[in-house]
């Protein structure tokens, strides 16, 4: 699922453009800025039996329903506008005779080129939805690219539906003049093969990566270098980046050139590049407070306006405007307010970090601290390793269910990510050096040694060691469990043990195995067989939870199964193998990917961070299986939790008789479980009188002066800091509170609308007492998931503090009733109370 968003780039602004469970993609202004056309699989108004899930659509971004362009029988896999009135794109052709003879056989021929539709190139008319074939190639286009004035196309063609797997026949390219139908075979040697294409804003030719290796024959562990087309002399020629370390994550053309990203460690360099005449160019590495941390980027057509994408290891992304200036990015002005709920969250302290590896060549990475981290204490350390091998750990926000860093930095350890030998962003020799036979000999050596620095650094208890990582993560942790006895937990996503199955089992099995071993395992299975940490599982006594997605071709499942079943049956060590139906190598499903994220807490809480035998482990797991926390029983013993003294609610002030609130932890703020009662109120007020009975009431009537002269008292007599919560941070807490607590529908025994409110209340002047409907804290429902707050929405009302400093009062109350259609109406003065924050308040923005 995933939905559009349109930004303005002159305020912070958003709209959102559709909404629903579909999914939402690939989203292209019309070149006349009226239109925007996106790929969705919404379903069509006029559903027809056999066409494809996702088709084209158009939206007027000012207002209106979005219309669909097409209804397709296959689905389109890339498109361009060529002009405000036609749009390009690759799609297969129909099903012939042979498919719809063969409609309901599922049965697969492998590489079936013979039966396998061409992807080739169409023109689609907006107007009248007219479309016509451009090409009649017989491969498969897989790309496209069109010039911004419309005359030109780029499409690049897989040749054959093995080339991932033996790279024989390399991909073709071709240029189209879309004005004469005329095709051109481009690169035809092979020398380049591109990866990625931009045109540049004249349309005169366009920007090309291409992998680069020293290997003869695989492409596979590569070094992305820039060339650029001219369209008038019909020839490539590299830009002369000067920059060893390759192109990181692409490039936008600007009016005179480009500005391009460039592999640099941890990080990504941002240069621009000037086309100077002659064929020549000038590099200028770009300044300014965000650049060593920028990601994603576009520029505006003038170019003087570059907007980007902005994060570290511990600060979630944002989008930026800023202006291009020269050699650097000034102005940065904040876009967007992504996941606004992260700024109650407290993120870990995050170093860039470096040791000696293998071969005494430096190593860099990451470390993440624990969340609370105490200077002089020792902590555990989880190894977070990434896949690839040819990939990179940055500086940059990476959460996700296969990497749940943060959660595990809040359970209080260190985790440790490395650019070991063999990850990109390094230059050729580093993601070169373990091709040929030095699979896993460089790679384990520099996590290691990582360990040892860490250690060595006073930082980590070296009885508390950990491992975890997806595909080559999983790869390199298996073997370390293989060597290192010392780690207490390993989580291994999809990774291999026995190298010989792999080979023909995996889309790219020969041209991985080959380059990295050296050799195939029909020519040295000996080998693979040293090569396989299948043969070594019986060193291990590492606890180990395995998952594979049942369809992964990547690395395929029986590689978990041969994992699981030998620890299993050499019963050293616990072992869990976990399934995921239907999944591929990258697991798509939100709730596979939630269980992961929840197995992996588990095996760490219980190997890790509070070891357990596993016998006894064995039977917490069954027992919490068997027991619902938000039954009543678990809603009566998470209660026995809530503090007192005596009878009387809350904590004894320094041991003795004063009782002051309770505080947990409830969204991300240190919050008063209930609100403050009238015993904790007379503690700070000896006039205030309580009667007998009435001790765990809420305190009433209740001024904004005097809750701050009590969080003045509180905070003085505790030492520490206490408040009134913010509008801003407490509205949406008590918007989400349930209905059905003390408010006035409770006393009416239904819902109430405006009509019966006004009868309902006057009865309710028939009780003695002030506020005679309040009643003891903690008499309904709390709300939480640790730990339970209550009266969020109703009792009495509680003062904050609002956005012009005033005092608001916010939540449900016990005279009114939870109307969610009625505007603001205050509570009576004898139902108003508060609750305490304790911490300070948040910075403005």
């Amino acid at each position: 699922m995933s939905n559009l968003y349109l930004s303005s780039l002159t305020e912070r602004r958003e709209i959102q453009l559709t909404r629903g469970s579909a999914t939402h993609s690939s989203p292209r202004w019309s070149p006349d800025g009226k239109v925007i056309s996106f790929l969705s699989t919404r379903p069509l108004p006029e559903p027809k039996e056999g066409t494809a899930r996702s088709q084209l659509w158009l939206m007027n971004p000012f207002g209106g329903e979005p219309w669909a362009l097409t209804a397709f029988e296959r689905g389109i896999r890339d498109y361009e506008w060529r002009d405000s009135a036609t749009v390009v794109f690759l799609a297969q052709e129909d099903a012939g005779h042979y498919e719809r003879a063969h409609k309901k056989d599922d049965s697969r021929v492998v590489d079936d080129s013979l039966h396998e539709p061409p992807v080739r190139l169409f023109s689609l008319e907006v107007a009248s939805k007219q479309v016509r074939r451009l090409s009649s190639n017989d491969d498969w286009m897989s790309d496209l690219a069109v010039s911004p004035d419309g005359r030109w196309g780029l499409t690049l063609h897989d040749r054959e539906l093995s080339y991932a797997f033996d790279q024989r026949q390399h991909p073709a390219t071709w240029l189209w003049n879309l004005q004469t139908g005329v095709a051109t075979q481009l690169f035809a040697d092979h020398m380049l093969i591109p990866s990625q294409v931009w045109w540049a804003r004249d349309g005169s030719g366009f920007y090309v990566t291409s992998d680069t290796t020293r290997d003869p024959r695989w492409r596979t562990a590569t070094v992305a270098q820039l060339s650029f087309y001219d369209v008038a002399t019909q020839r490539a020629a590299a830009v002369p980046l000067g920059w060893p370390r390759g192109i990181g994550t692409g490039l936008t053309p600007t009016p005179d050139g480009a500005i391009v990203s460039l592999a640099d460690g941890v990080h990504l360099r941002l240069a621009r590049l000037t086309r100077t005449g002659g064929g020549s160019w000038t590099k200028t590495l770009l300044t300014g407070t965000h650049v060593p941390n920028i990601l994603g980027f576009t520029v505006s057509r003038d170019g003087q306006t570059i907007v980007y994408q902005y994060s570290t290891a511990s600060t979630p992304p944002q989008w930026y405007r800023g202006r291009l200036d020269g050699g650097g990015i000034a102005d940065p002005t904040l876009l967007t307010d992504l996941n606004a709920s992260f700024k109650k969250k407290t993120m870990p302290r995050t170093e860039i970090v470096r040791w000696r590896g293998a071969r005494n060549e430096e190593v860099e990475g990451m470390l993440y601290y624990p969340i609370g981290y105490e200077v002089g204490k020792r902590y555990p350390l989880i190894l977070s390793i990434h896949g690839g091998p040819a990939g990179a750990d940055l500086d940059a926000w990476s959460q996700s269910w296969a990497y749940p860093n943060v959660l595990l930095n809040q359970k209080g350890t260190f985790l440790l990510k490395a650019n070991y030998h063999g990850s990109s962003n390094y230059g050729l020799d580093w993601v070169e050096s373990i091709g040929h036979g030095n699979y896993y000999d460089l790679e384990v050596p520099d996590f290691e040694r990582g360990i040892e620095y860490v250690v060595g650094r006073g930082l980590v208890d070296v009885s508390r060691l950990a491992t975890m990582g997806w595909s080559n993560g999983a790869i390199i942790s298996i073997e370390l469990t293989t060597r290192d006895r010392r780690l207490k937990a390993a989580s291994t996503g999809a990774g291999d043990v026995e190298w010989i199955s792999d080979w023909a089992n995996v889309d790219f099995g020969m041209s991985f195995d080959n380059y990295y071993f050296g050799k195939a395992p029909y020519e040295d299975p000996q080998l693979y067989i040293r090569k396989s940490p299948y043969f070594r599982l019986n060193q291990v006594r590492t606890p180990t939870i395995i998952y594979f997605g049942t369809e992964d071709r990547n690395v395929p499942p029986s590689q978990g199964w041969s994992h699981y079943r030998a620890l299993q049956q050499l019963g050293n060590t616990e072992v869990k193998f976990v399934l995921f139906p239907g999944e591929p190598h990258g697991l798509q499903q939100l709730a596979h990917q939630r269980r992961k994220v929840e197995e992996d807490l588990a095996w760490f809480d219980r190997h890790l961070f509070t070891p357990v035998r596993a016998d006894s482990a064995a039977r917490a797991a069954l027992a919490a299986e068997a027991f619902d926390s938000t039954s009543p029983l678990g809603l009566a013993l998470r209660r026995q939790r809530i503090a007192r003294v005596g009878t009387r609610d809350g904590v004894a002030l320094h041991g003795g008789g004063t009782v002051i609130p309770e505080i947990v932890r409830y969204q991300g703020l240190d919050l008063g479980r209930f609100e403050v009662t009238r015993a904790q109120w007379a503690a700070f007020d000896s006039s205030y009188r309580v009667e007998p009975g009435t001790e765990n009431y809420p305190a009433n009537n209740v001024t904004f002066q005097s809750a701050q002269a009590y969080l003045q008292w509180l905070s003085r007599v505790t030492g520490e800091s206490y408040r009134l919560g913010t509008e801003q941070e407490l509205k949406p807490l008590y918007e989400g509170a349930a209905a059905s607590e003390n408010t006035l529908d409770y006393w009416a025994g239904y819902t109430l609308n405006p009509s019966d409110t006004r009868w309902v209340a006057e009865r309710t002047r028939l009780l003695p007492g002030e506020a005679p409907l309040l009643k003891e804290v903690g008499s309904f429902a709390g709300r939480g998931d640790a730990e339970l707050v209550f009266d969020l929405g109703g009792n009495a009302a509680e003062w904050a503090v609002g956005a012009n400093g005033q005092g608001i009062l916010l939540g449900g109350s016990a005279d009114r009733p939870a109307d969610a259609k009625a505007g603001p109406q205050e509570a009576a003065t004898g139902y108003r109370g508060l609750r305490v924050v304790r911490g300070a308040a948040p910075r403005a923005p």
